[in-house]
């Protein structure tokens, strides 16, 4: 590339920039740490808002910063060597801060915030490829670096974007429109479709060379439509129209490395015992869900505890689902660090259905030996004691214990 080249992208970028709204401030801000001995990395699935966030931290450290965004149609030609010539325009600019989107777009980006870093220059990245990232930081910048994960807005963020209380009304409405920043601002709802084309074209079809669109649609439509369900590879191939269940497996993990979605093992003591059994599937966001979906019903139980699982996986990586020969608990929430906890989730408790995620939530408790657990419901409220042990039935609406 040419140097006026890079200097010209630089310099509308930062125009563009400038004037960008921040928004609505995000729960995570405050735990940004202002440091230049390690890389500040912000990870999450496109359009969650990653860009967003930094802008705020900048303005919040209150000093000059240099902007760079790696994912530009203009920067397709953009090679390592060209770096040397970013160096120039960042030497231009006099910032010691450095602020770079979308860096795992440029080739051998780790090495040059490597080399950033030494330079003693501050460096905050955003990225959205979480194998990308995690694969270069894991050896290039080992103990280098600060990842932070974001995920689109909260149900605590979207009652305040959107200046609503809490309670059943409010989370219905989440559960159908879910948290991504520019959906809400329009509720254009093509917006949501277009970003799962992009994702599913841009960051996994051409990156991994996948020719068969049609069978990696079917199985990303097949995952929306059973979101909060146990997923087995081998029996998709029919249903998606491959032969091996090894695509299955490769086009589920490009879902999980583009953040469209989190799987959780059951809980075994034996690790061996926890890969082998099948895993829980759960999806960023509900709008992706009611959006995509090929179901003609919603079903709010799961959307339910899909949003669940996003609110308890912003906290902890450390959850999985129990089962026994009988019953099933929908999440155990940090087993290897103390007392776990256990969480049923159901749209409503009635007659039909009371026994069965009482005696599964018993399960649990009785596995771990633990006196207290949680059944998590759309709008009730109460306290159960069965054979001993308490459980705490709460309102979806509530924060999450």
């Amino acid at each position: 590339m040419k140097l006026s080249g890079l200097r010209d992208i630089a310099a509308s970028q930062k125009e563009a920039v400038e004037t960008f709204d921040t928004g609505l401030e995000r729960e995570v801000l405050a735990g940004l740490p202002d440091i230049t001995s390690h890389a500040l990395i912000v990870s999450g699935i496109r359009r969650c808002g990653k860009s967003t966030l930094l802008h705020q931290f900048t303005r919040k450290l209150a000093r000059p910063y240099f902007y760079f965004n790696f994912d530009d149609l203009r920067l397709l030609g953009f090679e390592t060597s060209d770096f040397t010539l970013l160096d120039t325009v960042i030497a231009e600019s006099g910032s010691r801060l450095l602020f770079f989107d979308e860096i795992q777009s440029a080739a051998n980006w780790e090495l040059y915030i490597r080399q950033k870093l030494d330079e003693h220059f501050q460096v905050i990245a955003t990225g959205s490829n979480a194998s990308l990232l995690s694969g270069e930081l894991g050896t290039k910048l080992t103990g280098r670096h600060i990842t932070k994960e974001l995920y689109p807005f909260s149900y605590s963020e979207f009652l305040a974007f959107r200046n609503l209380a809490r309670g059943i009304d409010s989370l219905k409405v989440y559960l159908e429109s879910g948290g991504f920043p520019e959906y809400l601002k329009t509720g254009n709802r093509d917006i949501l479709v277009q970003l799962q084309t992009d994702i599913l074209y841009r960051d996994i079809a051409v990156r991994h060379g996948i020719r068969d669109i049609g069978s990696l649609k079917r199985l990303f439509t097949y995952i929306l439509s059973n979101a909060a369900n146990l997923v087995s590879p081998s029996n998709l191939t029919g249903i998606v129209g491959v032969k091996s269940p090894q695509t299955i497996l490769d086009y589920i993990s490009y879902f999980e490395a583009a953040y469209l979605i989190d799987l959780v093992p059951r809980f075994a003591w034996s690790a061996k015992a926890q890969s082998l059994a099948p895993k829980k599937l759960y999806v960023v966001d509900p709008g992706l869900i009611t959006t995509g979906s090929a179901a003609f019903t919603k079903n709010e139980g799961a959307l339910l505890e899909n949003v669940v699982f996003i609110e308890l996986r912003r906290k902890t990586k450390d959850i999985y689902y129990f089962s026994d020969k009988e019953s099933e608990c929908d999440f155990v929430v940090h087993p290897h660090s103390g007392p776990p906890l256990c969480i049923q989730v159901c749209s409503q408790l009635t007659t039909d259905n009371e026994a069965r995620e009482i005696h599964g939530l018993m399960a649990a408790l009785s596995f771990f030996n633990l006196a207290e657990g949680y059944i998590i419901t759309a709008d009730t409220c109460d306290e159960i004691i069965y054979k001993g042990k308490k459980i705490h039935v709460r309102k979806g609406s509530d924060p999450i214990v």
